[in-house]
């Protein structure tokens, strides 16, 4: 049986954002017809990776739709996936990759970028080291992929602030800032990055078709690591009504 695909994304509470992850979420969906694919949110939205996990019959990779590690990669999701699922499969968080960054150039094209500008890839933040460290690492990707340099900054948490960064950029010759916006959809953070007063911000990743690419790598990337370790366990059906 080919294993389902569930999706674990973070939650929102803006409407925009819940309709941006549905896209995404069909967009993987229509590069592999007939294969499952669930979408489920870790808190706020609905359905929780809680609820959509028993119900799915025969084995499961669970691909974070996070683009850093952090406390929901290492707390949230084992504690689910301990509870609900123990035999499913977790793939790795998103990024960096070069397709993030590749999808990431398209944004910033479309939004305008000039060959002078400064760059500032915005993201959430984190209080957890090594997810900063996932989000600089993406910033050298752009910034090799646009030969320039690509300052990494925080909406939350995290040193540079966005604030500091646009602060520092502001004093230097560069004749505007542009944002690329290191988040998945929109809701707080990307209005956050929207507000911060660059020249121009890309949209959020989104229902982008490199984005979709890189969750089937992760999931196969998952599965190969799991095949090389031992089978995937199948558990009984939980009871009547299970899907």
């Amino acid at each position: 049986m080919t294993p389902a695909l569930v999706l674990a994304a973070h939650g929102t509470r803006s409407a925009a954002g819940e309709e941006t992850l549905a896209a995404l979420a069909e967009t993987v969906r229509r590069m592999h017809p007939g294969r499952r694919v669930e979408l489920s949110y870790l808190e706020i939205s609905s359905p929780l990776l809680s609820d959509v996990l028993p119900a799915v019959r025969g084995p499961v990779v669970v691909v974070p739709l996070l683009l850093a590690g952090g406390y929901h990669v290492h707390i949230d999701l084992p504690e689910v996936i301990a509870e609900r699922r123990p035999d499913a499969v977790v793939a790795g968080w998103l990024g960096p990759h070069r397709l993030l960054t590749t999808a990431l150039v398209r944004k910033l094209a479309r939004a305008g970028l000039r060959s002078t500008d400064a760059v500032v890839l915005g993201a959430a933040g984190s209080s957890d080291p090594a997810a900063l460290a996932d989000v600089r690492a993406a910033a050298h990707r752009l910034a090799v992929r646009l030969a320039r340099p690509v300052t990494a900054a925080f909406a939350s948490a995290g040193s540079p602030s966005l604030e500091e960064a646009m602060e520092r950029l502001g004093s230097t010759p560069a004749a505007r800032v542009a944002i690329a916006s290191y988040v998945l959809a929109p809701g707080f953070f990307h209005d956050r990055l929207a507000a911060a007063g660059a020249d121009l911000v890309s949209e959020p990743l989104g229902a982008d078709q490199d984005v979709a690419a890189l969750v089937w790598h992760r999931y196969e990337e998952a599965l190969r690591a799991r095949r090389a370790t031992g089978p995937v366990r199948v558990p009984p059906a939980r009871g009547a009504g299970v899907l």
